[in-house]
């Protein structure tokens, strides 16, 4: 697909699938489930952290555009 990929994503969801072919109860699902939401998550809000952070600067005349 062309996306770029986090070793920690690479390492975790290998980690994952590992434990799943070894035995599916072996793999903490709720944990996992977190750390997917956690990828799923971290960008839509960067972006909006970022977008009031930058409004605040601007209204604080720090920076002008």
């Amino acid at each position: 697909a062309g996306a770029p990929v986090s070793t920690t994503h690479a390492i975790s969801g290998s980690i994952m699938g590992v434990g799943a072919t070894r035995r599916f109860t072996a793999v903490r699902w709720g944990v996992a489930k977190s750390i997917v939401i956690a990828w799923i998550l971290t960008i839509p809000l960067s972006a909006l952290f970022s977008y009031i952070i930058c409004r605040a600067f601007i209204l604080a005349g720090i920076i002008t555009l």
